[in-house]
Parts: structure tokens; C-alpha cells; sequence
């Protein structure tokens, strides 16, 4: 197993080629802080680059909580970034980054990954807790797990983009029930409300995630899962099939020609385990990325 760094408040662990990101706050129940926000990022960073990285699986430590929300240390403070610029919180400094939602700038990242990203959910996920899972693409949940968008609860309002992702995984009615309310609910009504896919005894979490990321790691090709990654994240948003379709035949076209997609028809008629020899770091086809990128426009003063 190897560690790339060592971080504060997050491990970063890799071994065959499988990386696992925990949430490591043992004292704090993994709450979340501008630190663990930039650590989160240069860690998905660090796996897009590493081409021995085929999956990613994000948990937290121990067995009580998964994400606790955001830390509320500081009180009345919590959710003032102002103030808390003013007390010199760190990357809270310039105008730009106090206005960014944190919570956002993490999932963003994980929405741009080019990993395919497996949630672990230990145990309680609240607040930035369970909307940092929503741009993972499978979530596998504890029988110990709970949930709760409480922001209402608190006087804010769902961030890390939840107002995109939520509706697009469980649907508007059962979103807007889940922010109305506040409530925390178990993971049993998570699983009912589409929002995992399943639930298993504790004991057996981590097995079933690393048993879903072997699963990936060893039969289907990186650049593939890459590109199938983005094509379905990026096609929520589309307005017409047709915009599929065209990034559909680009992609088709292109990795036909590759030694993975000879790689892949030999190995199942050779009856044998394939290996992929195209890596994400230079073998991504030149149509990607296909998309224009958005940028961040403060709308606060309007």
C-alpha cells in the first residue's frame, strides 16, 4: 500500500489499483473544513494523474460517522465567511475564494474526475457530509449509516451543488422533501429514495466497495471508464438525444481504432483477463474535452 502524502485531515491510500480516500477527523466525526476541502482536491488531483489508479473509493474513519457536516467550531461564524476571512482562516482571504461555496468546490472536482468514484458511506452523513456524495457515482451504504440535508435546519440552504445533482439522482419530489424537512433519516429510506444503492451490514462495507472496485480495476479499460464517466454526467444536462449521439460516434470511432478495443474482443474470444494498454494520461481521444468549461461568476451583489 502506498501513500503519495500525507495529508492532515484526509489518508490517501493506493494499492492495486484501487485508491481509498478517508475522511480523518477521529475527534471531530470527520466534520469538514477548509482544510479537508483543499486536501479533497489536490487528492482527486493526484489520482487523475496516476495512471496505477483505476477506482476511487471515498469513506470516512471509525464507525460513527461518515461526514459530520461542516465543522461549527465557530459558532455563530460557521456559515459568515467574511468574518471568518477576517479572522484569517485559511484560502479565506481573497474576495473570490470567500464568496465560493466549499462544499461546491469539492464536488466539482469529483464531478470532473476521470475515475470512476465509489462511496463507502460508514455512518452519519449530514450537511456537506452527504452532498459531497452526490457526484460519486455509486454509493454503498452501512446498515449504521444516516443521512440528513438539514441545511434548512440551520438557516441556509443546500450547497456543493446539490441543486443540481439531488433532483437528477432521486427526482424533485423526494429532494425537496429531503431539504423541506431536514430530517435525518436512515439508510434504509436512502436506499428506498434512490440515493444508494445499497445497503450492507457494517462489517461488510469496505469488502463490498473494494469488491465493486476490483470488479471495475479488472475487467473494463481506464480511458474508457473516463470517457463513459463524463459522457453520462455531462449528458443530464443535454437538451436533445442528438447531443449524445454526436459525442456518442466520436468516441465509438476513435477508441475503435485503439489496442484497447482490440484488446477487448481478443481477450473475451481468447477466453482470458484483459489488459488495457491505453492509460488516461496521454491516450484520451483529441475530441475531449468536448465541452466548454464553466467559470465561477459572483452573482451575490445583484
Amino acid at each position: 500500500m502506498a501513500r503519495p502524502k500525507e495529508f492532515k485531515e484526509i489518508i490517501l491510500d493506493i494499492e492495486d489499483g484501487v485508491a481509498t480516500l478517508t475522511l480523518h477527523r477521529p475527534d471531530n466525526m470527520n466534520a469538514f473544513t477548509g482544510t479537508m476541502m483543499y486536501e479533497m482536491i489536490e487528492a482527486f488531483d493526484i489520482t487523475d494523474a496516476n495512471d496505477d489508479v483505476k477506482v476511487v473509493i471515498v469513506t470516512g474513519h471509525g464507525d460513527r460517522a461518515f461526514c459530520a457536516g461542516a465543522d461549527l467550531s465557530a459558532g455563530a461564524k460557521t456559515f459568515d465567511y467574511d468574518a471568518r476571512a477576517g479572522d484569517g482562516e485559511k484560502g479565506r482571504t481573497e474576495s473570490i475564494d470567500v464568496q465560493r461555496d466549499g462544499g461546491g468546490r469539492v464536488t466539482l472536482r469529483i464531478f470532473e474526475s476521470l475515475k470512476p468514484v465509489i462511496g463507502a458511506i460508514n455512518g452519519a452523513a449530514v450537511g456537506i457530509g452527504v452532498t459531497m456524495q452526490l457526484p460519486m457515482d455509486i454509493r454503498i451504504a452501512s446498515d449504521k449509516a444516516r443521512f440528513g440535508f438539514v441545511f434548512n435546519r440551520r438557516g441556509i440552504n443546500p450547497e456543493a451543488a446539490s441543486s443540481w445533482f439531488l433532483p437528477r439522482l432521486v427526482g424533485i419530489q423526494q429532494a425537496l422533501e429531503w431539504c423541506y424537512t431536514g430530517r435525518v433519516f436512515p439508510a434504509d429510506e436512502a436506499l428506498k429514495g434512490g440515493l444508494v444503492s445499497k445497503v450492507v451490514p457494517h462489517a461488510d462495507l469496505m469488502s463490498e466497495a473494494r469488491k465493486l472496485a476490483r470488479e471495475i480495476a479488472d475487467n473494463t479499460a481506464p480511458v474508457s471508464n473516463a470517457l463513459t464517466r463524463q459522457m453520462m454526467w455531462r449528458m443530464l444536462g443535454a437538451s436533445h438525444p442528438m447531443e449524445a449521439h454526436i459525442v456518442d460516434s466520436a468516441a465509438i470511432y476513435t477508441r475503435g481504432k485503439t489496442p484497447d478495443a482490440k484488446e477487448g474482443v481478443m481477450s473475451f474470444l481468447e477466453k482470458r483477463q484483459p489488459t488495457y494498454p491505453v492509460k488516461v494520461s496521454d491516450g484520451m481521444p483529441g475530441f475531449f474535452p468536448w465541452w466548454d468549461e464553466k467559470e465561477f461568476e459572483w452573482i451575490g451583489n445583484k
